[in-house]
């Protein structure tokens, strides 16, 4: 039994075989084969290590001939691998006397290599786990090919263990059969974390090495909300958490009688809670988890789910389906938020160093502007089935805010040329995701209707810490002083300015921040639909007076661990199964 410790990014336990990609999405898809296959794998073997060598030398000449004989030097280690007996010998040996495919022998050959690499003591020696693991990579690829759509296809419950997986891929997930994530790399606000909270999925990330340690089949425990990943688990460790998982069952039926409860305090403060979603189908669970409207709908899986962009039909289609779904309730759709951890096929060969600082989100927008007009234009036609709102995303000044809403006018004109009827008044908002919104929201609230506190990218640019970096994970966190005293300047403005202010960040579905912000007087959050009624439990089992007096002693704090403390044990007061 292996015990590895990562970000808890998705609350939940799961216990499946694991389904292990590698950077390359590689899977094994047979652990064995019968007795008469045994000749044909042994053959499948040595012309996999014979096509490797190929490749090898190839790249060792092409290197030698461009950078010279010293840098070609570098695939010595390879070649020598690949050439001597030694483990190509322990390969077909799991392959005779264990009935291995030729796949799965290279995989837990190598393997097993690579973690010794990642033991040894000397730096220089330790780094060769990822030449160990280039070599595995490549005898894969001529054993069983690129197998990246396999993802989408898998059709039997796993727990799916990655190096990353792209957005396109995570859109897929929910077309799997995949009951937890565990990932090396990957954050609390990373999109792929976004998307399995909104499914509902146990997820860990920042593992580092999971995908070394865990091999195709193995059985996993993943805890999310522990943020442990437990491999090859023994029988006493097993048997523990299939009860844990029971419990989790049974408390997550208790929360379903709380979805047509209002979340009021018991001092008759009424909150509002909306669900942000991924997809249009997602809105259908929203209602069902106790959500009185979509707080976010983020659009940009429509582009990421296919090599061409979407027509204004296809755009249309989608929003409709959501505001069908809804009932009459709000439905806030954020614009196109390209860029950063999430890029177009077009945009993935040509990546820029610094995303996050780059070319994303409205700035991509503005700068593509007759697709922006396309989604506008869909938009405003949407507007005419139900009660819709439009949100731009990312907006650092008024300028920006004030071209959004020009290419808006553009799209009024084109539609009312066409004669198709759309609300001219609908209501135009902005995320408040960056230091320079934050400082400036007087000025911006008078040219926005409302606004959105998307925390995860304000917690990240206030702060300087890449939130999607396993390295610095650690110092992402909504629970520095500067963030929480920014929270309650924005929210303050806003009540203020007689502006409606929702916080759409994960930050509003994290309980241990529940009792802050209610008490800094935001009165609106939007959170993944599965978040929703542990929320409405805590807001209901409190006061606003307890949450204002929460809120002044969590700000008068000098370090987020004091924070973080502080809050979890005031939660745990009023709600100790919710941590």
């Amino acid at each position: 039994m292996e015990i590895k410790r990562g970000i808890a990014v998705s609350p939940g336990v799961a216990i499946f075989p694991a389904l292990v990609l590698d950077a390359e999405d590689y899977r094994i898809p047979v652990k064995n084969v019968p007795p008469d296959r045994i000749p044909a794998e042994l053959q499948a073997l040595d012309k996999a290590f014979e096509a490797s060598l190929a490749d090898l030398n190839a790249l060792r000449e092409a290197t030698a001939s461009q950078l010279g004989r010293d840098i070609a030097a570098i695939f010595d280690f390879h070649y020598g691998v690949l050439t001597q007996n030694h483990i190509r010998d322990q390969i077909a040996n799991a392959i005779a006397q264990r009935n291995y495919s030729a796949a799965y022998a290279v995989r837990e050959t190598l393997r097993t290599y690579q973690r010794r690499f990642m033991n040894m003591k000397d730096q220089l020696l330790r780094e060769r786990y990822r030449d160990v693991r280039d070599i595995e990579r490549r005898l894969l690829r001529h054993l069983v090919g690129s197998t990246g759509a396999e993802l989408a296809e898998l059709k039997e419950p796993a727990i799916v263990v990655a190096h990353d997986l792209t957005p396109s891929q995570s859109a897929n997930l929910a077309q799997t059969q995949i009951r937890g994530l565990a990932m090396d790399g990957g954050g609390l606000t990373s999109h792929t974390a976004i998307v399995v909270r909104s499914m509902g999925i146990p997820a860990v990330m920042g593992l580092n090495d999971i995908t070394a340690a865990v091999s195709n089949g193995d059985t996993v425990i993943l805890d999310g909300t522990k943020g442990l990943v437990i491999i090859r688990p023994d029988h006493e460790t097993l048997a523990e958490y299939h009860a844990e998982a029971q419990r989790i069952q049974a408390a997550a039926i208790e929360l379903v009688e709380l979805r047509d409860k209002p979340a009021v305090t018991q001092d008759g403060l009424a909150i509002t809670l909306l669900s942000n979603i991924e997809f249009p189908y997602e809105a259908q669970t929203s209602i069902e988890k106790g959500a009185e409207g979509i707080g976010l709908y983020r659009t940009e899986f429509l582009y990421l789910r296919q090599e061409a962009e979407p027509t204004e039909e296809e755009h249309y289609a989608a929003y409709r389906q959501v505001i069908q779904a809804v009932g009459g309730r709000p439905v806030t759709i954020r614009t196109l938020d390209l860029g950063a951890d999430k890029y177009t096929q077009a945009q993935a060969r040509d990546p820029e160093r610094n995303p996050f600082l780059g070319l994303r989100s409205i700035r991509f927008c503005l700068q593509n502007i007759d697709s922006f007009k396309v989604q506008l234009r869909a938009i405003l036609r949407a507007s005419a089935e139900g009660d819709v709102r439009v949100m731009f995303p990312l907006i650092s000044s008024l300028m920006e805010l004030r071209q959004a809403k020009m290419a808006l006018g553009d799209a009024m004109e084109d539609l009312e040329e066409a004669g198709i009827p759309f609300r001219r008044d609908i209501p135009v908002g902005i995320m408040v995701e960056t230091p320079a919104a934050a400082t400036q929201i007087r000025e911006l609230m008078r040219e926005a209707d409302f606004i959105s506190i998307g925390t995860n990218d304000l917690i990240q640019y206030m702060l300087a810490v890449d939130r999607g970096n396993e390295r610095v994970a650690t110092l992402y966190t909504a629970s520095h002083p500067s963030v929480l005293q920014m929270l309650r300047h924005i929210v303050r403005n806003a009540a203020q300015a007689e502006r409606p202010c929702s916080l759409c960040g994960e930050m509003a579905g994290e309980p241990v921040y529940t009792l802050f912000l209610v008490g800094i007087g935001l009165r609106v959050f939007s959170m993944a639909p599965g978040d929703i009624p542990e929320i409405k439990k805590i807001i209901r089992s409190t006061t606003a007076a307890h949450a204002a007096k929460v809120a002044r002693r969590a700000l008068s704090f000098e370090t987020d661990r004091q924070v973080s403390n502080y809050l979890r044990d005031e939660t745990r007061k009023i709600a100790p199964e919710s941590l």
